[in-house]
């Protein structure tokens, strides 16, 4: 293999090389053509045999006999011969082996032979010595004779397929030259590829693996040449232009390890697809891929029962909020998988919504799905969507996730986070929706900032509030960490960075986050949405092991080809408004038990208090009536108790500045108040009551330090 590949693949090879490699080709090209001339029909296969089994025939006899067959014995090969014809023609044809492609023959297609052969042999010996009795009949001319039929009719396949493979070798112009890392089942897979594919531009020269034992084995003529740790010495050796990784069960700590390596190789490397991933469509066999910054985190692929989803969903009204968004946008596509009725998916950014519109409606042609731009705040505008589509199933995506970006506009977090999923649950329970699945984050626990504590009063609201819960709506939420590759994401950030040629810029060395792949945090929100046992309930995404944001970088830079802080530096900015070191996954009021699903937990808390709930969204709509930024930072910890510094922090400084509490009474309902020091409101949820606040005009002094310009992210 090494010495083809000196002479095709542009490396000096020696004085009389060339030559050779002249005479080569010309010979693999003309046994190519002479097979291309060949019939290639079954008839055609059907009468090769008839040969094929009469010379092996004699053969077998010829060998019995030291090639000097008696006339008596060559007698007795005449007579039988017809009989065997029938029997091992009539045994291939059971087998299916007039019908295969000879080019592609692998060890299915020998076992097939070899069973045909035996079946024949076997019919054969019983007519001889059962039925025809003949005197002094040879029998280990049947036991050569089924061994040479073995050989023969095997070997005739496996010689296409060497001729075939040989040619296309050398039809070949100028391969990659390239090393495979890994030696088990995802190299023999790749090289098997390799070998069928007639204009491949790849010419794999060896292979690496850490395992000492497999040092000198060879893989389908390939060897194994050494380990990982060598990789950048094998690379220059071997004038190597391409690294492919081929270890579908490498976790994260060893792929972080291997990527090291190919990265200080300063070769490109790529990665070949798993067997999920060519299962579901996102590659085609044989097409490898970009390392991405997945296959670090060495998360198990998720491997789940979908029926009960498929049968909740399937015929079923479903409606997405915050559908163009990245995790709506996925749960719009897995909920299409399921043949929903009709796909009702709200949006307020046109143009995302435009786009997963197209894609859905050409992936799913068959689907009625119906494109609503519309905000979940927009009380009006949502009764309208419900009253008109009625949807049985509700996912309420729809959120403002940007913690920095919250903390300097306080009034937007709370209309959208809380008022809208306060709208969206209203108007769900009013038209009979089935289920509503609110999709929550793990910086609801001991909430640190406004985005937080939003998300958090957005579960309580839901899961609490009698006026909804008396409807017999079933409202559950999903809280889960961050997503490689959302819009709003570390991911785009560190590669928008990398392309301006860096700095990357993190928050701070130790900062922590759980992470996990968009398409595994909605298959696992569609398959909590379908557990009984989350019905009322806070479900909670096992998110595995917590990743430095810092690591994330270096490997950021380290899959772009480039080495961290020599070619790229890397930054610290301090960590961000409302931001947390480390994330959480329950607070101290909270339990997490298993559920029948191992990647889900449920959450059991001792914080249900339906009274405080439905009287801190009382004050906190008057709060966003007043569009007052310290009263809402007040009202909100005061719905969290568990919330932390600095949003802790913030809501005490806000509480100090009030000359005058906010007071909030229920009355009868009266005029729509003017947004001004007093008047009326009509609470969501409570037709006939309004919400009556007076305050007087506070002197708050400096306001808190919401506004300003952000730190970069990280």
């Amino acid at each position: 293999m090494e010495r083809q590949s000196d002479q095709r693949g542009g490396v000096p090879g020696g004085g009389a090389g060339p030559t050779r490699a002249v005479r080569e080709r010309r010979a693999w090209q003309l046994a190519g053509a002479m097979l291309d001339r060949l019939p290639r029909s079954s008839a055609a296969i059907f009468l090769a045999h008839l040969p094929i089994v009469a010379l092996g025939y004699w053969a077998a006899f010829a060998l019995r006999f030291d090639l000097a067959v008696p006339p008596e014995e060559a007698a007795r090969y005449w007579i039988t011969l017809p009989i065997l014809l029938v029997l091992r023609m009539g045994t291939l044809w059971y087998f299916g082996l007039f019908r295969g492609m000879w080019r592609h023959a692998g060890l299915p297609d020998l076992v097939r032979v070899a069973k045909a052969v035996t079946l024949g042999s076997f019919l054969f010996a019983m007519i001889l010595l059962l039925v025809t009795q003949l005197p002094g009949f040879p029998r280990s001319v049947l036991a050569m004779e089924w061994m040479i039929a073995v050989l023969a009719t095997g070997g005739s396949r496996f010689f296409v397929r060497y001729v075939r493979e040989g040619q296309a070798a050398w039809t070949r112009k100028q391969p990659t030259r390239a090393l495979l890392i890994g030696a088990g089942i995802g190299a023999e897979r790749l090289l098997r590829l390799l070998q069928h594919e007639e204009r491949g531009d790849i010419l794999v020269v060896g292979l690496v693996d850490d395992d000492p034992r497999k040092r000198g084995w060879l893989l389908h003529g390939v060897p194994v040449i050494g380990t990982t740790e060598d990789l950048p010495r094998l690379a220059a050796e071997h004038h190597v232009g391409l690294l492919v990784i081929a270890i579908p069960s490498a976790t994260g700590e060893q792929m972080r390890r291997i990527v090291e390596r190919c990265a200080a190789s300063k070769v490109e490397f790529r990665v070949f697809p798993s067997l999920n991933e060519l299962l579901a469509g996102r590659l085609q066999t044989g097409e490898l891929r970009p390392v991405q910054i997945d296959d670090l985190l060495g998360r198990a692929p998720v491997h789940l029962d979908m029926s009960a989803v498929e049968r909740d969903l399937s015929g079923q009204v479903v409606l997405v909020t915050g559908g163009a968004g990245s995790i709506g946008s996925e749960l719009a596509r897995q909920v299409a998988r399921f043949g929903p009725r009709r796909l009702v998916i709200v949006e307020q950014a046109e143009s995302p919504l435009y786009f997963i519109h197209l894609e859905l409606a050409r992936l799913y042609p068959e689907l009625d799905i119906v494109p609503v731009v519309g905000s979940v705040a927009d009380e009006d505008r949502l009764d309208s969507i419900f009253a008109t589509h009625r949807p049985a199933y509700v996912f309420h995506a729809a959120a403002y996730k940007h913690v920095p970006l919250m903390e300097a506009n306080i009034t937007e977090a709370v209309r959208n986070n809380v008022h809208g999923t306060l709208c969206v649950a209203e108007c769900a329970a009013r038209y009979g929706a089935r289920r509503v699945v609110l999709i929550s984050t793990d910086k609801a626990v001991n909430p640190s900032s406004i985005m937080g504590a939003t998300k958090r009063v957005a579960e309580r609201l839901t899961l609490e509030l009698s006026s909804l819960q008396r409807q017999g709506t079933d409202f559950r939420a999903v809280r889960f960490g961050n997503v490689l590759g959302s819009d709003g994401s570390v991911i785009p950030l560190f590669e928008r960075q990398l392309r301006a040629g860096g700095p990357l810029t993190v928050t701070h060395p130790d900062a922590t986050r759980y992470f996990m792949t968009i398409p595994e945090a909605v298959q696992l929100v569609l398959q909590a949405a379908s557990l009984p046992e989350a019905a009322g309930r806070v479900c909670m995404l096992d998110m595995g092991e917590p990743v430095r944001v810092l690591d994330l970088a270096e490997n950021m830079v380290r899959l772009s080809g480039l080495a961290p802080y020599r070619d790229v530096p890397i930054t610290f900015t301090g960590l961000r408004p409302g931001e947390k070191l480390r994330e959480e996954l329950t607070s101290a009021l909270e339990a997490t038990v298993p559920s029948s699903v191992p990647k889900i937990r449920i959450v059991q808390t001792s914080e249900a208090d339906e009274t405080a709930v439905e009287r801190g969204l009382r004050r906190l709509a008057a709060a966003l009536l007043l569009r007052s930024q310290p009263e809402l930072v007040v009202e909100l910890c005061a719905l969290v108790p568990e919330c932390v510094p600095p949003l802790r922090d913030l809501a005490d400084r806000a509480a100090a500045l009030r000359e005058v509490p906010l007071h909030v009474v229920p009355i009868m309902n009266g005029d729509r108040p003017s947004r001004d020091r007093g008047g009326e409101h009509d609470l969501p949820g409570s037709p006939s009551v309004t919400v009556r606040w007076t305050q007087q005009a506070p002197s708050y002094g400096a306001s808190p330090p919401l506004e300003g310009p952000l730190p970069p992210a990280g």
